[in-house]
Order: C-alpha cells, then sequence, then structure tokens
C-alpha cells in the first residue's frame, strides 16, 4: 500500500513539475487568446511599424493624460528648431496656476511670479503627469494653449494619424477647465485617440526624440523642493508595492486616466535591441492597464523575432525575368537589391512571398521594358505577403509602413543600334506571320 501510495505520489509530483513548467507568466499569451480586459488593444514593432497583435484598434476614445506624448513630441520638435531651450524660463498664467491649484488634477503645486526652465516643467509633465505644466509650456511654445492646439492637430496630420482630435494640451475634459478651453473647442468637447493613432504617435517620438525615454524612464524626481513619482508602475519604483507591475525593459511612456477615459496607457519595452509599442485604452482599473500591457509584451517578446526573409538579389521563383522591347537582350533579370527584414512569428518563416508591382509608367503598351536599363533602375515595387492561417494585421500607417519594398532591375540592358532593331523588326514580322498561318490552317481541323 505504501508504495502504491509512493508512485501515485511520483506520478502527482510529475504531473504538477510538467504543469509549473507551462505555467510560466507568458503561458497565457502564446495561444490566440489575449483575453485582454481593455476596448481598444495595439502592439506594434517600433522599428518597422509592424502590428503584431490588435483589437479595435481604430475606435476613437479618449486618451486622458495620454494626449500629453503630442505636447511632448511638440516641445522636442521646439527645442530642434531652436525656438526654446531646456534653460529658457517661463512664468505661470493665471490659467495654469489655477489648474496646478486644484487638487483634483493632480498638480505638483506651481507658484507664480517665479521663473521655472523648460527642463523642470517638462520633467513634471513627462514623470508626474502634471496638467499645469504640460499647458504652461504649451502657452510658451504657441503663446496659448489655443493656438497650441491647432499645432497639435497639424503635427497628427503629418504623422498620418487617422482616428484623433486634440482639443486641449492636457487631456483633461474640457469642462474641467472651466471658461479656460481652447478657443475653436467647445466646453463639452474631449481629446480622442484611437489605439492605432497613439501607437503611431508613440512610435515618432521614440524614433525621432530617443532621448524622450531618458526622462520617461525616471520613476521619481526631485521638482520645486519636493519629490514627484511616475505613475509608469511598470518601471522599477523601488517598491515593495509595486514590485508585481514591473517588467524588464520598460522605459516609458505615459499613463492616462479621467472617469470618462477610464485607464489607458502607451507603454514602451526594449530587450535584445528589439522595441516594442504597446497601448491598452479603457481598462477598467489602474493595475489592469499593467496587467494587461504585460500579457502584450510578453507576446511580442516571446513569439516575434525579425528576421531576413528574402536576401538581398532574391527573384521570385517563376518571375525572375521580363520582356524588353528595342535592347540588346531581349529580357532582363528582376529582384530586390535590398535585403528584407520582418517581424515573425516563430515557426512562420516559410509562409510568406513577394508580390511583385511594376510601374507602368516604364512600360510600352506590350508591358515590356524598353532599353536602355540601368542595372539597379527601380522598375515597380515589391509586397510583402503573408500566406499563414493567422490574421495579418499590417502596419500602423501607410507613412509608418515597410511592407512595400522596390523591385529593380539587376542588369543593365543596352538599346540596341539601327541595324539590329531592323533585324529584330524583321524578325517578329516573319514571326508573327507564321504564327498567324499556323493558327489558321489548326483553325481548319
Amino acid at each position: 500500500m505504501r508504495k502504491s501510495m509512493n508512485k501515485l505520489f511520483l506520478l502527482v509530483a510529475a504531473a504538477a513539475l510538467v504543469l509549473t513548467s507551462l505555467g510560466t507568466p507568458a503561458m497565457s499569451v502564446y495561444a490566440d487568446e489575449l483575453e485582454l480586459e481593455a476596448e481598444s488593444v495595439i502592439l506594434v514593432d517600433a522599428e518597422t511599424g509592424k502590428i503584431l497583435y490588435a483589437k479595435d484598434p481604430d475606435v476613437a476614445l479618449p486618451p486622458a493624460s495620454m494626449t500629453k506624448i503630442m505636447t511632448e513630441y511638440l516641445v522636442w520638435e521646439a527645442i530642434e528648431n531652436g525656438d526654446i531651450s531646456w534653460d529658457t524660463t517661463t512664468q505661470i498664467s493665471d490659467y495654469a496656476y489655477s489648474i496646478s491649484a486644484n487638487g483634483d488634477f493632480s498638480g505638483v503645486g506651481l507658484t507664480q511670479q517665479k521663473d521655472y526652465t523648460v527642463k523642470e516643467l517638462y520633467e513634471a509633465m513627462a514623470i508626474n503627469s502634471d496638467n499645469a505644466t504640460s499647458i504652461a509650456l504649451a502657452e510658451l511654445i504657441a503663446g496659448s494653449e489655443s493656438e497650441f492646439v491647432k499645432l497639435m492637430n497639424e503635427k497628427g496630420e503629418e504623422l498620418g494619424l487617422q482616428e484623433y482630435k486634440f482639443v486641449n494640451s492636457t487631456g483633461l475634459d474640457n469642462e474641467s477647465l472651466g471658461d479656460n478651453y481652447p478657443e475653436g473647442t467647445s466646453p463639452n468637447d474631449t481629446n480622442l485617440l484611437s489605439s492605432r493613432a497613439a501607437a503611431i504617435l508613440a512610435t515618432a517620438l521614440v524614433n525621432d526624440y530617443p532621448e524622450a525615454l531618458e526622462i520617461s524612464s525616471i520613476p521619481s524626481t526631485e521638482f520645486d523642493g519636493q519629490e514627484i513619482d511616475n505613475w509608469n508602475y511598470m518601471l522599477d519604483h523601488d517598491s515593495v508595492n509595486l514590485e508585481q507591475y514591473y517588467y524588464e525593459g520598460v522605459d516609458g511612456l505615459k499613463t492616462g486616466h479621467t472617469d470618462l477615459a477610464g485607464y489607458a496607457f502607451t507603454g514602451t519595452a526594449e530587450r535584445d535591441g528589439k522595441r516594442l509599442i504597446t497601448v491598452v485604452m479603457k481598462t477598467p482599473s489602474m493595475e489592469k492597464r499593467f496587467e494587461e500591457t504585460a500579457k502584450l509584451l510578453d507576446y511580442g517578446f516571446d513569439q516575434f523575432e525579425t528576421k531576413e526573409l528574402f536576401p538581398a538579389g532574391y527573384q521570385e521563383e517563376g518571375e525572375e525575368t521580363i520582356p524588353v522591347a528595342k535592347g540588346k537582350d531581349k529580357e532582363v533579370n528582376i529582384g530586390i537589391n535590398n535585403a528584407i527584414q520582418v517581424p515573425v512569428k516563430s515557426g512562420e518563416e516559410e509562409l510568406y512571398h513577394l508580390e511583385y508591382t511594376l510601374d507602368e509608367d516604364k512600360l510600352n503598351s506590350n508591358g515590356e521594358l524598353e532599353a536602355p536599363i540601368e542595372a539597379d533602375e527601380v522598375i515597380g515595387t515589391v509586397n510583402v505577403v503573408y500566406d499563414g492561417e493567422e490574421e495579418d494585421y499590417g502596419y500602423i500607417s501607410d507613412e509608418a509602413s515597410q511592407e512595400s519594398y522596390e523591385l529593380v532591375a539587376m542588369d543593365s540592358v543596352e538599346k540596341a543600334n539601327w541595324f539590329m532593331l531592323t533585324l529584330q523588326s524583321i524578325g517578329d514580322f516573319f514571326v508573327n506571320m507564321f504564327q498567324g498561318a499556323y493558327n489558321w490552317v489548326k483553325g481548319l481541323f
């Protein structure tokens, strides 16, 4: 009996060991069952703009303080253009001060008739998500928040955002601003972003101004004699209460919360040179937005790898050449002159092929290229086509898409001289005549 019990114990222990080894935190995201408690979700490879996962990514929702990503972008741009510097100082307007003095808006507590540097204001905004400092920066850059909102919407169009609307610099609902809501907006307006738009914006910030991550990754800092904390709990806060949310590699980007927006988070993390962007919108709790983000990051880092699917010089089988008119050669080799790298899911490396689209302006009426042709001359585009059974989410935008690559002539073809062209014409004449006669005789039978 004791031997039987020992055997049973060993079997149970072995089964438990197997289940434990399978039940890692990432296990739940290996399947296609990313049951995330968020209304809109997206996971993007930051380098290529490839979407690795999405759930209702084009639904426009209130982003709350994720709006500040655009404010941050415009601050960096103003610095790059020389309009302001980190050492530029400004004072706090009555409007910004009224927001700072309102405890409902989690203000850091600004003082009027005092000079604040752009660096101080930016850090309070990017780290502590302060609203009044966002307004102060907007007023400094554009003269008023109303004019700054125009810049925000213009930049949104320039970056290729689709579902979006900016009505203020902070992400607060306009009704919270009293009579200070920006001109050109209404008192009932609120900012709107889809998760796709938020991802495009975040990708632009980290790619155009990677130094922004040096600030967004700061867990806490000192502002005006007080310690302020970062609302991004996935950073290393050195706190027992928050260590459950820490995620290695996370260095940004922006949380958001209002009663209307719920809890949202635009996150980013880098591991082994691979950077991912995540957006979760309208999650039910502060904690849940970080838990769902961790699932997305696990899925992206564990299941995807950027690989060279097609090396430079690759030619799609069956489409290696295209006919040439008026050339010394009758055809020319075509293919890609640069290697194509794509984030692919593990085990799906062979489930891709190339699709060619020739430039119609390069072809004659018979669908031929006309000599002379230079080696590496661009004659069309190449699209990477996924042949697998899972959903291909594409790219975050046409502007970000690297799905289209150049199709080139791989050799040069000189134009034939008049004598050779005459011989070709005579040859073509007899070939066509013979073909016509053959078809006529064939038609008799």
